[in-house]
């Protein structure tokens, strides 16, 4: 099984009333750039704030982006992938973190995106992921050895994967990212029968996953681990340290067929159905050639609160959230080679 995290031999655990504590301050109302920009800069600063006082290095790096295609943020809707939007101009800023040390060779990124739908607190989506980039700078900068990992947190992945696709633009140059893990939704999990939900036609696709969900009665009991070929060893990684985590935690790897780089997004573009796998922070990374995994508990496949004024704090799981971070923070730290032609 895969070690923890240690210091002095003890392990290093991340902490559930922290994460709370996380989620409840960024989750106290919507937040975004555009229709709640009060409050996206009210949730930046404790960011910022939080990770500096990790002892990380903390640079935010504005963009502004013209004519990009995306999504829709506006209340109440389920399905943004499914409502395309044309942006003539938007004005963002992503959050980018190392730890003091040599600024040289290729890191692991470790994301989610700070800001949420229009109406909704967010709390799944995604405070509880930005919580756990927090708790994951916390591990890192206590081990022994200085991990090269960057920990990003992106703005207006609602409008897109806009801020997303800037950070991978800007870091992936001259090969400088080995890998990314993003956080997409993962606080939320129940555990009776039937509450997990498969996309029309997952069983077909995926038929191991289907049976393994299936097997268990269809709960929503595990985080789901997005992967390629590419990034396989590093959803095994991530698989064995959530079992290794305080409480175990089941992962379970789903392989996105397509491969890296353009001829990926083609294929998506081709099969709109494929992109249920990459509606998130990684797809501009896979997009680029970087091998990447994205943590997820399916979001509107399990939650009920998805997107709606009822995403809130109390809803979530934060001893499960805890073992999120566990297997994050060691996977970020021993990310594996991607195999050749990977």
């Amino acid at each position: 099984m895969e070690e923890p995290l240690s210091r002095d031999g003890q392990p290093l655990r991340a902490d559930a009333a922290r994460l709370r504590r996380h989620v409840e301050f960024l989750a106290a109302g919507p937040r975004s750039r555009r229709r709640a920009p009060r409050a996206m800069g009210r949730a930046e600063s404790y960011v910022r704030d939080e990770l500096e006082a990790a002892g990380w290095l903390v640079e935010r790096r504005p963009f502004d982006a013209r004519w990009q295609l995306g999504a829709t943020d506006r209340h109440g809707h389920r399905a943004l992938a499914l409502k395309p939007r044309l942006h003539r101009r938007l004005s963002g800023a992503n959050l980018l973190a190392r730890l003091p040390g040599p600024d040289d060779g290729p890191v692991v990124v470790v994301g989610a995106h700070l800001d949420s739908v229009d109406g909704s607190p967010g709390a799944d989506d995604n405070a509880s992921g930005v919580a756990v980039v927090l708790e994951t700078a916390r591990l890192l900068a206590a081990a022994p050895t200085a991990p090269r990992v960057v920990l990003a947190v992106f703005d207006m992945e609602e409008l897109g994967l806009i801020g997303a696709r800037q950070a991978a633009r800007e870091l992936s140059r001259g090969g400088g990212v080995r890998g990314m893990i993003c956080l997409e939704s993962v606080g939320y999990f129940d555990d009776s029968p039937g509450a997990q939900r498969l996309p029309a036609g997952f069983g077909r696709l995926f038929p191991e996953a289907s049976a393994a969900t299936a097997a268990t009665g269809y709960r929503g009991d595990f985080t789901l681990v997005v992967h390629r070929r590419s990034s396989a060893a590093a959803a095994e990684t991530w698989k064995r340290a959530a079992a290794a985590a305080s409480p175990a935690l089941t992962g379970l790897p789903l392989r996105d067929p397509r491969p890296d780089g353009l001829a990926g997004l083609l294929i998506g573009l081709a099969v709109p159905p494929a992109n249920h796998l990459g509606r998130s922070d990684h797809a501009p990374f896979w997009n680029r050639g970087v091998p990447a995994l994205m943590l997820t508990d399916t979001a509107n496949f399990r939650n009920p609160h998805y997107h709606r004024s009822t995403d809130t704090p109390g809803t979530l799981d934060y001893e499960r959230l805890a073992a999120v971070t566990e297997a994050t923070a060691v996977t970020a730290g021993s990310w594996p080679d991607a195999p050749r032609g990977g």
